[in-house]
């Protein structure tokens, strides 16, 4: 509902009460008729019309500044509307009546299914977030296990237990990117010990895919949450060693602005066309449809949540030269909501 200015609200109002107007002045027609029959004196046809005049202009005055008042009280309710039809004014006629009725029985009902989905929404996230650390177990076992002999299909197997822990990681961000305001903790940290823990993560991946890490020395303190930047520069290394099958991944700061992050790679790149969508929820491209895999979960919650940090981030990319994505840490307006 758009509040209406006073001229708009004068339209509706004559709109609406157009058959009381016609019937009005088919009314006065009639009596005009009437009283030329007649031949009455044309003082006392005045005078009656200006009486009845009057008390009609007062009493449509009267009426027209109720609907107008209702109008803008209807409007503010229905910003208003979560917290009840508590306020809503008191029904003119039995229409009106039947109408509030209908409102509040569709309220109540909306009400008792927004609690139900509530409660299935937070008994689905508690499963799945226990069932994601339970299985954390298991992976860690078959890692260890894996680790004790060295054959080549053991290391290859390492690796796909390595994947299965990025993707429960990845869904325990998911379940948890809406709430992130309850588990952000703002410090200042050193950024190169953030980038450090994240590298370590992904050492083995590095000297299996016989890939070169070129991580330059920086000196810079941020204002962030040391967890959640770490899991957005995991996930941004995991798509570089992803899609880079040789050459060198770069990690450096950029020199021109201050506390921008840059992550470099030689892979294959991003088409021109893809990149104004790289950050959407579900959004593949020619990589993820080329790769069959890809579920385009982690750049859109990489996004996600350096906007909750008020960080931000870009990608510039150019076919089979590589891809580079900068991360801008300033954080002028961390507000934590």
């Amino acid at each position: 509902m758009k509040e209406k200015g006073f001229l708009q609200v004068l339209l509706c109002y004559i709109k609406d009460h157009k058959k009381i107007i016609v019937l009005d002045s088919v009314f006065i027609f009639i009596f005009v008729i009437v009283f030329y029959l007649y031949a009455l004196p044309l003082e006392s046809i005045l005078y009656g019309f200006l009486l009845s005049g009057s008390v009609g202009v007062g009493v449509i005055f009267n009426d027209f500044i109720k609907y107008y008042r209702k109008h803008k009280q209807l409007c503010i309710l229905e910003k208003q509307i979560t917290s009840g039809l508590d306020r809503i004014p008191p029904a003119k006629n039995l229409i009106e009546d039947n109408y509030q009725d209908i409102l509040m029985a569709l309220y109540n009902q909306s009400t008792e299914l927004a609690s139900k989905i509530d409660i299935k929404q937070t008994e689905m996230i508690d499963y799945y977030t226990l069932w994601a650390h339970q299985i954390k177990t298991p992976i860690a076992a078959m890692s260890l296990l894996l680790q004790s002999d060295k054959t080549e299909e053991n290391k290859e197997l390492l690796t796909q237990v390595f994947r299965i822990e990025q993707y429960v990681e990845m869904v325990l961000c998911y379940l948890k990117i809406d709430g992130t305001s309850s588990d952000l903790l703002l410090q200042n940290y050193n950024l190169l010990d953030i980038v450090r823990q994240s590298v370590r993560k992904y050492a083995y991946m590095f000297i299996r895919k016989n890939i070169v890490l070129e991580l330059k020395e920086m000196e810079c303190t941020v204002l962030t949450d040391e967890k959640w930047l770490a899991f957005v520069i995991e996930q941004i290394l995991s798509n570089a060693l992803k899609y880079t099958s040789s050459g060198k991944i770069s990690i450096y700061m950029e020199e021109t602005v201050g506390k921008v992050l840059v992550i470099e790679d030689t892979g294959i790149g991003i088409a021109e066309e893809d990149l104004p969508r790289v950050f959407e929820k579900g959004f593949t491209g020619y990589n993820g449809r080329m790769d069959k895999k890809a579920t385009g979960i982690g750049l859109y919650l990489c996004k996600k949540i350096l906007d909750k940090l008020s960080h931000k981030v870009t990608i510039d990319s150019k076919i089979n030269v590589g891809t580079t994505v900068k991360i801008d840490l300033t954080s002028i307006k961390t507000i934590v909501e």
